[in-house]
C-alpha cells in the first residue's frame, strides 16, 4: 500500500469518531436534528467558542461555504475571496448555485492572503454603480490554499475593513483546528472576536468521517440559514449520526490533538526536506500543508517508491504538495525522507 502525503481527505476516521457512531445507533432517536446528541454538539460548539451561537450540521464543507456565502450576499452581489480560495477555485460553483447568481471576485492581492490595503478598495468598488456586481461579503481560507494562516490581528484587520463597509465576513475553516494550533490562540480569539460572523468549522479532514458545522456568529445572518440549509438538502434525517461524530471530536480536545499530531508531522518532514540538495519551500512550513519545490530527478524517484503525493498538474512543473494528517506516524515521514536521502545520493 502507498504511503500518501497527498492530502489529509485521504486519511480515515479516527477512533473515538467511529465508536461514538455505534454508539448513537442504538435505539430510535428524533429526526432532522431534534435528538439528543445534536443538542449535545450545539452546547459542545457554544462552550468551545465562549458564547452564544447559531449551530448548522452538515455534511460537506462545500455545503457550508456555500450555504454561508449565499446567505451573506443577494443575486446581483459579490464576495470577495484570494485568487486561490477554495469557494473560488474548488467548489464547482456551489456558491453561485446557492447564491442564485452571485459572483466570486478574486481580489488583486499579492501573496498568499488578502491585502487589507487592497482589499479596503476593492469593498468600494462599483458601489452603487448599477452596472456592477455589489461588494456584499468577504471569505477568508483558515489555513490557506498554501498551508499558511491568518493570525487573530491580520482577521481582525480585514473584520474591521468589512465591518466599517457594513458587509459581513466569512471564514472557510476546513483545516481550521489546524490553523487555530498553530497561532496559538482561542477559537473565540481567531473568530468571532476578531469579526467573523460565519465560520465554516471543519472535521472531515481532521479525524471525522462526514461532519462539517456551519457557525452563525451574526444574528442577522441566522433567519434564512435553517431554510436555505433544507431547501439545499442538507438537512439531514437521521442527523444524530452527523451530531454524533461532531461531539466526539470535540471531546478531551480530540480536535486539538489531531492537528497537533498533523501539524507536527508536517514539520518533521519540513526539517529533512530542507537538509537536501536542491528543495526549496514556496510558503513556511506552518500548517500540516507544504508546498515544496523538488528537482524532477527526486519526484520521479518519490512516485516510484510508491509515495504519493500531489505535483504538477494545477501547480508548476517541480511543484509537489504534501500533506500529513492525523494518522501520518513518525515511521512514515521518516521512511519517506530515507528514501529522498538515497535518491539525492544517487543523482
Amino acid at each position: 500500500m502507498p504511503i500518501s502525503f497527498r492530502s489529509d481527505n485521504d486519511a480515515g476516521a479516527s477512533p473515538q469518531i467511529l465508536a461514538a457512531l455505534a454508539a448513537c445507533n442504538e435505539g430510535p432517536a428524533y429526526p432532522y436534528g431534534a435528538d439528543e446528541w445534536t443538542r449535545a454538539a450545539e452546547a459542545a460548539l457554544t462552550q468551545v467558542f465562549e458564547r452564544p451561537l447559531q449551530v448548522l450540521l452538515v455534511s460537506t464543507g462545500t455545503a457550508a461555504n456555500s450555504l454561508a456565502l449565499a446567505a451573506m450576499c443577494p443575486p446581483w452581489g459579490s464576495i470577495l475571496c484570494h485568487r486561490q480560495a477554495h469557494s473560488n477555485t474548488d467548489e464547482c460553483g456551489a456558491p453561485e448555485f446557492f447564491g442564485a447568481g452571485l459572483k466570486m471576485v478574486a481580489s488583486a492581492s499579492i501573496g498568499n492572503r488578502l491585502d487589507p490595503a487592497v482589499l479596503a478598495r476593492e469593498l468600494v468598488s462599483g458601489r452603487g454603480d448599477v452596472h456592477a456586481v455589489q461588494p456584499s461579503g468577504v471569505t477568508i481560507t483558515q489555513s490557506t490554499e498554501e498551508g499558511q494562516i491568518y493570525t487573530p490581528d491580520q482577521v481582525a484587520e480585514i473584520g474591521r475593513l468589512c465591518h466599517d463597509a457594513g458587509l459581513p465576513l466569512h471564514m472557510d475553516g476546513a483545516r481550521f483546528a489546524n490553523a487555530l494550533v498553530a497561532a496559538g490562540c482561542t477559537p473565540a480569539e481567531l473568530t468571532w472576536k476578531a469579526g467573523v460572523d460565519l465560520l465554516s468549522f471543519g472535521a472531515t479532514k481532521n479525524g471525522a468521517l462526514n461532519a462539517e458545522a456551519l457557525i452563525v456568529f451574526g444574528e442577522a445572518l441566522a433567519p434564512t440559514l435553517a431554510f436555505r440549509r433544507k431547501r439545499g438538502g442538507h438537512l439531514l434525517s437521521k442527523m444524530r449520526f452527523m451530531a454524533a461524530q461532531m461531539c466526539a471530536y470535540l471531546q478531551d480536545e480530540l480536535w486539538l490533538r489531531n492537528a497537533r499530531h498533523a501539524n507536527a508531522m508536517a514539520q518533521r518532514l519540513a526539517r529533512g526536506l530542507g537538509s537536501l540538495r536542491g528543495v526549496q519551500f514556496i510558503a513556511p512550513p506552518v500548517t500540516n500543508l507544504l508546498f515544496v519545490r523538488l528537482p524532477s530527478a527526486l519526484i520521479a524517484g518519490l512516485s516510484q517508491r510508491g509515495f504519493d503525493f500531489y505535483h504538477g498538474g494545477r501547480w508548476e512543473p517541480g511543484v509537489a504538495r504534501l500533506v500529513t494528517s492525523f494518522r501520518t506516524t513518525t515511521g512514515e515521514v521518516d521512511e519517506f525522507l530515507a528514501a529522498a536521502r538515497e535518491i539525492e545520493a544517487g543523482l
